[in-house]
């Protein structure tokens, strides 16, 4: 069962369960990892990228976005939208799927966490300070530059000397890492619309005890900020042919 489709889907789906599942380990009361920190989950996202990278590729999407904004990025550069609902219902549908295994996964931890706040942040993003224009343009720089460096390590330029096959999931991988820890301290860099919004469903949908609300009033800043990001990334790569 080969397809794009497919690809984008177990994906990002992995990605998520690599990424909400650590946001849970660090964040749960009575997980071995609680409270081991920024750094873990830091490290945890990047190895969720690694490992959706190459699931996606396995199953079938060799591009592997898993993020709708490097998508709409690629359409920019190209100037073909014709794939962008394939693309983005695969990355949607597979993000509430990860998020859905990470809530079944820590099933018997959500009673036993008091807080409601550190549950939602297991799903989705907030910002450290709420300021939505700041927030904005923190999620819009860190998506930006995930675009334009990703497409940097498949560039003809860098081609030329490397990356050898095989290693460029570790270098995406390794760049998911470098923004977490450089940019991610203002927003939990989201800086993909799909693995925000679709854990934020999984969370105001499942019975999680003491859950509280899904701060919806948010929610709109990862996906606007994440898509104007790639968008402009887009563009830049478009005028720069790289």
């Amino acid at each position: 069962m080969h397809s794009i489709w497919f690809g984008e889907f177990m994906g990002t789906m992995v990605l998520l369960l690599f990424g909400n599942g650590v946001n849970a380990g660090v964040l749960l009361r009575k997980s071995y990892a609680a409270d081991s920190g920024w750094i873990v989950i830091t490290t945890g996202w990047a190895l969720g990228v690694l490992c959706g990278v190459m699931v996606a590729q396995a199953f079938g999407s060799p591009n592997a976005n898993l993020n709708p904004a490097i998508t709409l990025a690629g359409a920019v550069v190209t100037g073909d939208y014709a794939q962008l609902p394939v693309y983005w219902s695969a990355q949607l549908l597979g993000a509430m799927a990860g998020a859905a295994l990470v809530a079944l996964h820590y099933a018997p931890h959500w009673r036993l966490t008091p807080d409601p706040a550190a549950k939602l942040v297991v799903f989705c993003t907030n910002a450290a300070v709420r300021s939505p224009l700041a927030n904005v343009f923190s999620e819009m720089l860190g998506t930006a530059v995930l675009v334009v460096i990703a497409a940097a390590i498949f560039s003809h330029g860098v081609a030329m000397n490397g990356p050898a096959a095989g290693l460029g999931p570790w270098l995406v991988g390794s760049l998911v890492w470098g923004i977490g820890l450089s940019l991610g301290g203002t927003t939990g860099y989201a800086i993909n619309p799909a693995r925000d919004l679709g854990p934020r469903i999984i969370h105001a949908i499942l019975p999680i005890p003491g859950k509280g609300g899904s701060n919806w009033s948010y929610a709109p800043i990862p996906i606007v900020g994440d898509l104007v990001g790639g968008v402009l990334a887009g563009l830049l790569l478009r005028f720069a042919h790289l």
